[in-house]
């Protein structure tokens, strides 16, 4: 009776409340997952399964960068607060859509070289008086609410090295918290909380451990080297914390979600194996101090880009006829984890999309049940889930009102191969994007025939699928879910659609011009409730997943707010944006087998992370350059002369020697796969 009890009033308390914020007549959503749980569940149920038919945009902003837009914008008193590619801050009135000022922080530009996934920034963060920005820089900056003036700025990262920041950052209590990225190039990752009032460092706990020779930070550290091999820290070692940072502050917890190695390659990073802790793992630590307090790694021995750093939602669930305190997660590997957040045992873990590099998840030892094909050699080999993930960083969302999960998923193959040799002090990732161009392009076929995504609802108490939403191709976006029993989310096929939480029932859909790959928020102002979210293309899967991209037509990246009978009307689509571009066949080949083999292996070093393997797909398909890129190629990539869309110059590493031969190769590739 006493769980049954506890259950009812878990399910009563969100509708409680969203009535007493329909009487006041406000609601805010001041934090990226609104609340510090990150369950991105909203109790407004003013526009419900009944009446979302009648919902209309109320108001729209054009958003500057046609770069991916990955923010959650939040809203604070009557202001909605925005963050968009080179962490430019801009406050609407969110009644109005009037701005208010706007903030750019001026980040260098070439940082944008830096950035595996995209110029992106994924949110901002509130206490009620301050609004919190991290840039691309590695700045956590404090800005006045109504001004945009900044209160503090302290720098967190060494600009030394290859570090940069496109999460968003956390409240927790009087502490704000902020990771970083950089595992593809080099670094070590940590998280550190700062004074929210003063920007003062009050702890820092880094993920993997650095050189013994320095001595270790903690007993943590301690403990993790002995999992490590050989000389890992000159390569960095990685496990960077760049995205999901939960808080249960009765726990007095921080969970943070830790990254890939680096390099990719284990036997580089750690010849003789092992697990390589804290890499791909949720940790807890003491939201004080910063003290280590238990962890779980999901891939032992990371080696795929399996992150664990995407979204930790905390629930209360009934399992096994009694509550638990657990956290969720669908990380990369294709597996979904609940864990008792107290203690970090694992409760259980089951596949949401097809998996070849473990066949389960043993419950006794906590450890994945691997295939060993799966440790990939110098031979390509296919593994699913590919390095987009079947989850990556589109944040999924959680109804106490159905007890559901609703995760976007995508199902992706990808070829691995490790590198014959591997240089620390020229970093990269230890894999190999070229070469075996047989296997490869077999690969690539079925990649293409059998990648998709779906919206799924998953029951975390039995771990089964309850219904989905399937899409043509992989790349609909993050999730919110409403007490009106209503999961919203951005598709593939430029929409923003509303589905009944409980059946997956589509109940209303409307063009938006664009792809919002975003989450939404939604907010009460005077007693109406606003949806919002922010359309725009591109960012991680659009550089890392090869697919068929070329169909999207895309109109201008916007913020989108809606209403009931909300009036606003989008601009139509100008009409170049709806025709296919006229692509000129590439260049003849004038160069040398050598000149293109030597072009080849410095592509797959420097440039296939953004623009695919063997210049397949890509942020850009290179491919298909135009006349006038052939002719600006030298200018592009040396002096960066299209910086201002991430592509910063590379002269630093690049002669022209070498960059006439990736363009050769490109040439190559080009005729190779014209007219296929």
């Amino acid at each position: 009776m006493r769980v049954w009890l506890a259950a009812l009033a878990a399910f009563l308390a969100p509708l409680a409340y969203g009535a007493a914020l329909a009487q006041s007549g406000h609601a805010e959503w001041i934090n990226t997952g609104r609340t510090t749980d990150e369950q991105r569940f909203s109790p407004l149920a003013q526009i419900n399964d009944g009446n979302v038919g009648q919902l209309g945009l109320a108001w729209y902003a054009d958003l500057a960068s046609d770069r991916g837009q990955e923010a959650t914008p939040i809203v604070v008193g009557r202001t909605l607060y925005n963050v968009e590619p080179w962490n430019v801050v801009t406050a609407h009135d969110a009644t109005t859509g009037r701005v208010l000022w706007r903030f750019d922080p001026q980040v260098p530009l070439r940082f944008g070289r830096l950035a595996c996934c995209d110029i992106v920034s994924r949110g901002l963060a509130s206490d009620g008086t301050r609004i919190f920005v991290a840039t691309l820089d590695g700045r956590l900056i404090a800005l006045d609410p109504d001004s945009g003036e900044p209160l503090w700025s302290t720098l967190t990262v060494d600009n030394a090295q290859s570090y940069t920041i496109t999460g968003a950052p956390r409240v927790a209590g009087d502490l704000v918290l902020i990771g970083n990225g950089g595992a593809e190039m080099g670094v070590r990752g940590y998280v550190s909380a700062y004074d929210r009032a003063t920007g003062e460092l009050r702890w820092r706990w880094h993920t993997v451990p650095g050189n013994p020779a320095d001595g270790f930070e903690n007993e943590a550290m301690r403990r993790a080297a002995a999992t490590w091999s050989g000389q890992w820290w000159l390569s960095g070692g990685g496990g960077t914390v760049w995205d999901s940072i939960s808080y249960d502050p009765d726990l007095g917890l921080i969970y943070i979600g830790t990254g890939n190695g680096s390099p990719w390659t284990r036997r580089f990073r750690s010849p003789d194996g092992g697990d390589n802790l804290f890499l791909a793992s949720i940790v807890a630590l003491d939201a004080q101090t910063g003290e280590y307090r238990w962890h779980y790694q999901t891939v032992p021995g990371e080696e795929w880009d399996y992150t664990a750093t995407q979204q930790m939602i905390l629930a209360d669930l009934e399992i096994g006829g009694r509550m638990r305190q657990v956290i969720m997660q669908a990380p990369k590997n294709g597996f979904f984890y609940v864990l008792d957040r107290a203690t970090g045992e694992l409760i259980s873990a089951e596949a949401i999309a097809p998996v070849s590099w473990a066949s389960a998840v043993d419950t006794a030892t906590g450890r994945p049940v691997e295939n060993p094909a799966a440790r990939y050699g110098t031979i390509p080999v296919m593994v699913s889930p590919g390095a987009g993930g079947a989850h990556n960083w589109n944040p999924m969302a959680f109804s106490p009102l159905t007890g559901l999960v609703y995760i976007p998923v995508t199902e992706t193959y990808m070829a691995y191969a490790a590198a014959e040799t591997y240089e620390p002090e020229r970093g990269g990732l230890g894999t190999a994007f070229s070469g075996h161009d047989d296997i490869r392009r077999q690969i690539a076929e079925y990649a293409d025939a059998n990648s998709k995504g779906w919206l799924a609802a998953w029951d975390p108490v039995t771990q089964t699928e309850r219904w989905r939403v399937p899409y043509p191709q992989k790349g609909s976006g993050g999730v919110l879910a409403t007490a009106g029993n209503l999961v919203f989310q951005g598709t593939i096929g430029t929409t923003f659609a509303a589905y009944r939480a409980d059946t997956g029932e589509k109940l209303w859909e409307m063009p938006v011009q664009n792809v919002p790959i975003a989450a939404p928020i939604t907010y009460m102002i005077d007693g109406v409730q606003y949806i919002a979210v922010n359309a725009g293309w591109g960012g991680g899967l659009a550089h890392v997943e090869r697919a068929q991209f070329s169909q999207l037509f895309l109109g201008r990246p916007r913020l989108l707010v809606f209403r009931l009978g909300g009036t606003a009307q989008l601009p139509p689509l100008p009409p170049e944006s709806m025709a296919l571009p006229e692509l000129a066949p590439p260049p003849p080949l004038t160069a040398s087998p050598q000149i293109v083999a030597r072009g080849e292996a410095l592509y797959g070093a420097n440039c296939a992370l953004c623009h695919g393997n063997a210049a397949r797909g890509g942020v850009k398909d290179l491919r298909h350059m135009t006349p006038a890129t052939h002719a600006a190629f030298a200018d592009i990539v040396l002096r960066g002369s299209r910086a201002r869309n991430g592509m910063a110059s590379f002269a630093d590493v690049l002669s022209a020697e070498e960059t006439e031969a990736i363009h050769h190769y490109l040439i190559a590739r080009a005729n190779e796969d014209w007219g296929g």
